[in-house]
């Protein structure tokens, strides 16, 4: 089992953890009238600077549309979405579009690398766009933080899938950005690959002061996390700190069995 790390506090807020992201009654609904569907349900959350959390909840709960609002990769019907202290709901889409290349990383299931570019050319690729030269010293730690010291000259049809994530998380460090969001960072991978990549997320947290953000539905992968966030009918309504796995399968298991009770309740209580 990991252990937690230091978390980074502001001064002069009474030992408050500094916030990295902030949601404050966030609703995201879709359709009207009677198709409306509340994806997200007056969320309040703290994304706390230096760790690791992950977001869990079945199908449905608004565990992915949350971290797409978070990242301002989608917009919300109602509340407030804060990056540090910036507050991004309403910006406008040239500046939000920036605020995501230079303060926001992102890891997704499929690895989005450009065939035509070696491993060192995908990594510093937004950085290349955003004309921004990569701080070396950084980069060189980065890379051997995930372990692609041998690989950089490789295009990814020349790297296996856990290598090609390896690059997609160091495309994601690279640039320093003050959050990572992972949308099921390792589905696409074995057990063993998406073990390693979930390693060098922890070392990302631990050893270079990383904020990441997962969105996971596999409580072994969720047990690398700090936090451990529980979606249900886009309400959190449970968090765990320092969680095993077993922790988080229970939590799951016991929020299935509530919620296959509470749609039995809703249909009048029919039984077969």
């Amino acid at each position: 089992m990991t252990t937690a790390v230091t978390i980074p506090r502001h001064g002069g807020t009474g030992g408050r953890t500094a916030a990295a992201a902030r949601a404050r009654q966030v609703v995201k609904a879709y359709g009207a009238g009677e198709t409306r569907v509340l994806a997200l349900d007056n969320v309040d959350v703290d994304i706390a600077k230096g760790q690791f959390t992950a977001i869990m909840g079945p199908s449905g709960s608004g565990k992915s549309t949350l971290m797409h609002c978070l990242a301002g990769l989608d917009t919300v019907t109602s509340g407030q979405i804060y990056l540090d202290e910036t507050e991004i709901t309403g910006l406008k889409e040239k500046k939000l579009t920036r605020l995501r290349r230079d303060r926001i990383g992102f890891i997704f299931q499929a690895f989005n690398l450009l065939p035509t570019l070696n491993a060192l050319e995908n990594i510093t690729l937004p950085m290349d766009i955003a004309g921004r030269k990569p701080d070396q010293q950084w980069l060189d730690r980065v890379v051997e933080t995930v372990g692609l010291a041998g690989r950089l000259k490789h295009r990814p049809s020349q790297l296996s899938g856990g290598q090609q994530q390896r690059v997609a998380v160091a495309r994601a460090l690279a640039a320093r950005p003050e959050i990572i969001f992972g949308d099921e960072p390792t589905g696409n991978l074995d057990s063993r690959a998406g073990a390693e990549i979930l390693g060098f997320l922890r070392r990302s947290v631990d050893e270079l002061g990383q904020t990441i953000v997962m969105v996971t539905h596999d409580p072994v992968a969720a047990a690398y996390a700090d936090r451990v966030l529980y979606l249900a009918d886009g309400r959190i309504v449970d968090e765990t700190y320092n969680p095993t796995a077993d922790q988080v399968l229970e939590r799951m298991l016991r929020f299935s069995g509530e919620q296959s009770t509470a749609h039995r309740a809703e249909s009048g209580g029919h039984r077969s």
